[in-house]
């Protein structure tokens, strides 16, 4: 009997212990999340081979997940964006993994129609830098968009929202500050 109550009493130990590390980690993925979103946000944590387990089911469209120190990733980086973008990101996982190769195997996936588009208009959530003070970023995914089909600049020179990357399926609008 005693040895049983041993047994259940670690197995206790241990899902405490792994519950308390998940909610850690989607309590740090979550800090890319607005407010508004974060309590209905979905929390992956990706795997080695760029596929992912879900830590938390969310009830919006909304999806976090830890980058940091990943290959090619910086020591703090979180991001939020729509579910849909999620093969996106594994693919961005793996050319970010590619080192000095990865502009080449990007231009080569954007040339021969490859590269995956995110969905238009969905937002990309970032907090990145220093844990204690980190840096927030925010872009819009606009693939293919450009100054003919949007009427923004494509540099920042003006002081006001520009597209970056125009014309491609990696085109985003940058807000100033960021």
């Amino acid at each position: 009997m005693k040895r049983t109550n041993l047994i259940v009493l670690g197995i206790l130990v241990a899902s405490a212990s792994a519950f308390a590390q998940d909610q850690a980690a989607i309590d740090k993925a979550l800090l890319a999340a607005p407010a508004q979103l974060k309590a209905g946000a979905t929390v992956i944590k990706w795997k080695a081979d760029y596929t992912y387990d879900t830590l938390k089911k969310g009830t919006n469209k909304l999806v976090c997940y830890d980058k940091s120190g990943l290959q090619g990733q910086a020591a703090y980086i979180v991001e939020c964006t729509n579910l849909g973008n999620l093969e996106r990101a594994a693919q961005n996982l793996k050319f970010e993994a590619m080192g000095a190769q990865k502009q080449a195997a990007l231009d080569a996936a954007e040339k021969d129609g490859t590269r995956v588009k995110p969905e238009y208009g969905s937002v990309w959530y970032h907090s990145m830098g220093d844990p204690a003070n980190p840096r927030s970023h925010m872009t819009i995914a606009v693939p293919g968009a450009t100054t003919k089909t949007l009427g923004l600049p494509e540099t920042g020179a003006s002081g006001g929202v520009w597209i970056m990357n125009a014309g491609t399926t990696t085109a985003h609008l940058m807000t100033p500050g960021e």
